[in-house]
């Protein structure tokens, strides 16, 4: 029995077009004036001629007007127009509420066999096998089925399949139909499931010319390996073209897992550090100075003052905790104008910052660190299976090894295991993109863990505001941690005591006038305290191997890219 109401039935309004009035038609005389017999005669028999023209061109101009749906090649109308066609835009301006049930194509499976259902998807596939069948492949988020129409009594016609097959790729269409379950496997959909299609819908019609197929912006590198070796040509979609068009790039199923597998990132972060007693807060973004020294920084006018986009939460941060608030998280945009075109660098990125204060030891952040990354990957890995197998299909990468307790090392350890395997290190400098890579692998091989902390680097390295060592000026009470061998985070216990803040931002040729505000937040007494921060982006990368951070940023913004 059909449902009733059905406001998409109101879509047979939409494809029913009155007849259009004929033109009037001037009839000229012919023949003797003295004869208003013949003349009446024959003027009524030209007057039915011309009228029989009219009527066949208004019916030809009335064919013409009413939707392809309800169409045939005859022009006869189609007595199930109703059940398919584009519907009006006034039908979806909120015209109705009508308490019908839609169902998730995620949720689609066996157990619903011969259930009645209603989705809404996008046309991924559109194949005509006959002018009697077809097949519609739609895709909702990661998700897709498989919906058939064969044309059957008073259900499906022939122009419903012509209908159907005319959709363009990436349309949005509404499927009412009934469950079946095939007995062999569907290949392609993640859904083993089909539809049998009963009424079909348009709701928003894709342009016909596509900037590529989702199809082939899906493809993994190992298909892409096996056509090579069988003399295959697939169409391969490049980085800048995927991202000129990210709105259709992000339809793949591997990037909404990978934006699904941020969000839970960032859901662990926050829920972690609440129940450690940690408070969230924002901070400013446009600031007067620079956060952390250097030129960096996208400077511009602020009221007449200069200015400049936040680098980083740090010096608003470190003032809460001069505030008493005792421990703080933020998740937040950061700006970086550094001319970085690498792999994992970007000009605006989402910071996760925590800083907290310390009763004896830096260390005590490191804790932090360890159990957050240690739960969040162990949340990863239980309940974003899916995600993590779409990733893979796409970007196959070996699972993340870490510890139960994740493994600290001091640079200095960390600068002889390199030594030890010939590797060249300036000393006491930073680690290089290579030197970091290489340790890595070492800390792997030694010690079976991807995740790992590097603690005491050399001052001369740090930002302004890290405490140096209590036993030797030329280290420092600070950390960073790894993943991959590619450093994620840098966190350090700060300065607290305003002379000394003030001195080392002095050393770092930092203007201390613009940075007044933050050094006087130490002058009425400040707690010791520690933090750190991390790009979410660049855990997401590093945590599903991606191979470039772009990957893992909704809308990228490098050196050379602000659009879209």
């Amino acid at each position: 029995m059909e449902p009733e109401p059905n406001p998409n039935d109101m879509a047979s309004l939409s494809l029913t077009t009155p007849t259009p009035t004929p033109d009037g038609v001037e009839v000229e005389v012919e023949g003797d004036a003295g004869s208003s017999s013949s003349i009446s005669k024959s003027k009524a028999k030209k007057d039915a001629k011309k009228a029989e023209k009219a009527e066949k061109a208004a019916q030809r101009q009335q064919a013409r007007s009413r939707p392809a749906a309800v169409t045939s090649e005859s022009d006869e109308p189609d007595p199930l127009s109703s059940n398919y066609g584009d519907i009006p835009v006034e039908d979806i301006q909120s015209k109705f509420i009508t308490g019908r049930t839609w169902t998730g194509v995620k949720d689609l499976c066996a157990e619903m066999k011969d259930k009645r259902v209603l989705i809404r998807g996008a046309a991924q596939v559109i194949r005509p096998v006959s002018k009697k069948m077809a097949f519609l492949v739609l895709r909702q988020s990661m998700s897709t089925v498989q919906c058939v129409l064969v044309v059957s009594k008073d259900i499906v016609s022939p122009q419903m399949v012509r209908f159907a097959t005319s959709l363009s790729k990436e349309s949005i269409v509404d499927v009412e139909g009934v469950i079946s379950v095939p007995n062999d496997p569907i290949k392609g959909t993640t859904q083993q499931v089909e539809i049998q299609v009963r009424k079909l819908y348009c709701v928003n019609r894709a342009v016909p010319n596509l900037p590529f197929n989702i199809e082939d912006a899906s493809r993994s590198e190992t298909e892409f390996k096996k056509a090579e070796e069988s003399g295959e040509q697939l169409v391969r979609v490049g980085q800048d073209t995927r991202l000129n068009h990210r709105v259709l790039d992000l339809r793949t199923p591997a990037n909404h897992a990978i934006f699904g597998i941020q969000s839970q990132v960032e859901k662990v972060f926050r829920q972690f550090l609440e129940s450690e007693g940690f408070r969230g807060i924002h901070t400013p973004k446009l600031i007067a100075g620079s956060s952390e020294g250097g030129a960096a920084v996208f400077k511009l006018d602020y009221k007449g003052q200069p200015a400049c986009l936040a680098q980083s939460p740090q010096l608003h941060k470190q003032m809460t905790i001069c505030g008493g608030f005792g421990r703080v998280f933020e998740v937040g945009p950061v700006f970086r104008a550094e001319d970085s075109y690498t792999h994992r660098h970007l000009c605006e990125f989402v910071g996760l910052d925590v800083e907290m204060e310390i009763k004896e030891h830096y260390f005590e952040v490191c804790d932090i660190v360890d159990r957050l990354f240690v739960a969040m990957f162990n949340h990863l890995n239980k309940n974003c299976s899916k995600e993590l197998e779409s990733i893979n299909r796409q970007y196959p990468f070996q699972p993340l090894k870490y510890l139960p307790e994740t493994l600290r090392l001091t640079y200095d350890e960390g600068i002889q295991m390199l030594k030890e395997a010939g590797v060249e290190i300036e000393p006491m400098g930073d680690l290089n993109t290579e030197a970091e890579k290489k340790l890595g692998k070492l800390v792997s091989d030694k010690y079976n863990t991807d995740f790992y902390i590097l603690t005491r680097y050399p001052l001369g390295i740090r930002p302004f505001y890290t405490m140096p060592c209590y036993d030797d000026p030329a280290y420092s009470n600070s950390f960073d941690v790894f993943i991959r061998g590619e450093e994620i985070i840098s966190g350090a216990q700060r300065i607290h005591l305003p002379d000394l803040l003030t001195e080392r931002a002095e050393k770092c040729g930092i203007d201390v006038n613009t940075i007044s505000s933050y050094i006087d937040s130490f002058k009425y007494g400040a707690p010791p305290h520690g933090g750190f921060g991390v790009g979410l982006e660049r855990v997401v990368m590093l945590f599903c191997g991606l191979n470039n951070i772009r990957k893992s940023s909704l809308f990228p913004r490098d050196p050379q890219r602000l659009t879209p």
